[in-house]
């Protein structure tokens, strides 16, 4: 009974590794959504860190940025969330998701702040938009912990946004102008980070090998010239179907 067992199994070993090497079935095909996203991200936070780090811009500069900002850090990134659910990662789903609808938010209310209907703050002190930091702070956290069963890419962009989040939330409920610099300047290399590692991916799908590591448990996948993805995947019980990114 033993033998008979063990063969099945060595059978549908065989079988298995034949259909891997020679077959590629798209049931859902879909780009990664974490390009998109990560280059949203990116590029929302690093124009509103570098003002926040006061590389540019005067009191009326967060009128000229929010549009952009919620357009792509905003819709864009939210959007990518939402693609993210389609491709089961429930990690990139929690980041665009959670911080596409906080720029989302900081264009509203910057849009409010521009019509007039509100009025900011002048005295340094934000408590509300610091409890907000601080919210996103922790989420962040929560996802950056979750982000080390992916790769070290990920985890590095979300545990310095997480970092820089918290900087700022200190600065907007103390009056902090030195904590909110900070944030701002952690925030830009969050944002850098973000950058490459969207090239990275970016790159990986257009040219169907790793050229930029992103530091992925996986060595088959993290090494230059190496395949990033496989043809089939048994594992899941649905052929042709990938789990995350």
């Amino acid at each position: 009974m033993t033998s008979r067992v063990q063969a099945t199994h060595n059978g549908a070993a065989t079988e298995a590794g034949s259909w891997r090497d020679s077959t590629r079935i798209f049931l859902q095909p879909i780009a990664a959504p974490s390009i998109l996203g990560l280059f949203g991200f990116a590029g929302a936070t690093f124009m509103v860190a570098a003002h926040q780090a006061e590389w540019f811009g005067n009191a009326q500069t967060p009128i000229f940025l929010f549009p952009f900002a919620a357009m792509f850090g905003g819709l864009a990134q939210f959007l990518a969330g939402m693609w993210a659910y389609k491709a089961r990662d429930g990690v990139a789903t929690a980041a665009h998701g959670t911080w596409g609808a906080f720029w989302l938010g900081y264009g509203i209310l910057n849009l409010l702040v521009a019509t007039g209907d509100i009025t900011l703050p002048t005295n340094g002190k934000f408590v509300e938009l610091g409890y907000w930091f601080l919210v996103l702070a922790a989420i962040t956290t929560s996802i950056a912990i979750a982000s080390l069963g992916e790769s070290l890419g990920i985890f590095a962009v979300l545990s310095t946004l997480a970092v820089g989040s918290a900087f700022t939330a200190i600065g907007f409920l103390t009056t902090g102008t030195t904590w909110e610099q900070v944030g701002g300047w952690v925030l830009i290399g969050s944002a850098c980070l973000a950058w490459y590692v969207a090239t990275a991916m970016l790159i990986a799908g257009s040219w169907g090998r790793t050229v930029l590591p992103l530091g992925k448990f996986d060595k088959r996948t993290n090494v230059p010239g190496m395949q990033p993805t496989y043809p089939i995947q048994f594992e899941l019980g649905e052929p042709g179907v990938k789990q995350g990114q």
